[in-house]
């Protein structure tokens, strides 16, 4: 996928969700701070998020950004100098929120699997039409979706939790059953995250029922963990979607 150069791409970007990399505070942010700038800067970001959700992945331009935010471009450009760094702003938004609003309470690791699922899309919810905008490149653009290099840093962020789902639980396994069940359950929420992005039903009743799917069948994922095999299918399954989506031989 290619941008027009006046443009630039939204490429690099995402991240299930929900997305630091070295220098995360600095994408887009003129040196120095001053109230004025910080409000103009939140201005053009909301503007722009908005815009992405109306027009689409490959419709929206900084151009019209700027026109509909009545600036510039040299001002929107200093601020956020592509496409790219306001989607980056706002996966590195998402993931930030979601991490400090993670206050896992004592319990098993299937509820506190569930209880972070669901604040993950509660998290997202407000920015629901814009993700769906940005699905395209989120699933089918392997050097710029949500496995990608540069988004590492909100993959890193959320995963984090989900694996302290499990290793902090109360029915932890022992290692590396723990860690390896944790990335697994961080990556069937990605896929979870997908189906309510294309979930059609009213109020996405159909992913609500999905959530109660898990609720009902973890209790047997649990006790299928005591058995040898599963536990051996557990850790080889992690290090090879590893090796594959992350590109990390574990």
């Amino acid at each position: 996928m290619t941008g027009s150069a006046g443009d630039d791409d939204f490429h690099g970007l995402i991240v299930n969700v929900f997305t630091e990399n070295s220098k995360p505070r600095k994408r887009g942010r003129p040196a120095g701070r001053t109230a004025e700038g910080e409000a103009a800067r939140h201005r053009l970001y909301t503007t722009a998020i908005r815009l992405i959700g109306e027009k689409g992945y490959e419709g929206a331009t900084l151009r019209d950004v700027a026109r509909r935010a009545g600036v510039s471009a040299a001002l929107l450009y200093r601020y956020f100098p592509s496409k790219r760094s306001v989607v980056l702003a706002l996966y590195d938004e998402l993931s930030d929120a979601f991490t400090k609003r993670a206050d896992l309470s004592p319990g098993k690791w299937r509820d506190r699997f569930v209880y972070a699922l669901e604040l993950s899309l509660r998290v997202l919810g407000p920015h629901r039409v814009t993700l769906r905008a940005l699905a395209p490149v989120m699933v089918g653009d392997v050097e710029e979706g949500v496995f990608a290099t540069r988004t590492a840093f909100s993959r890193a962020r959320v995963q984090s939790v989900f694996q302290q789902a499990v290793v902090g639980a109360a029915d932890a396994p022992a290692k590396p059953l723990d860690e390896a069940l944790g990335r697994l359950l961080y990556l069937l929420h990605l896929g979870v995250i997908l189906v309510w992005l294309l979930d059609r039903s009213s109020h996405q009743r159909a992913t609500k029922s999905l959530i109660a799917l898990f609720r009902q069948v973890l209790p047997l994922a649990t006790l299928a963990l005591r058995l040898r095999p599963v536990r051996g299918f557990v850790v080889s399954a992690d290090s090879i979607v590893a090796e594959g989506l992350l590109g990390e031989r574990l």
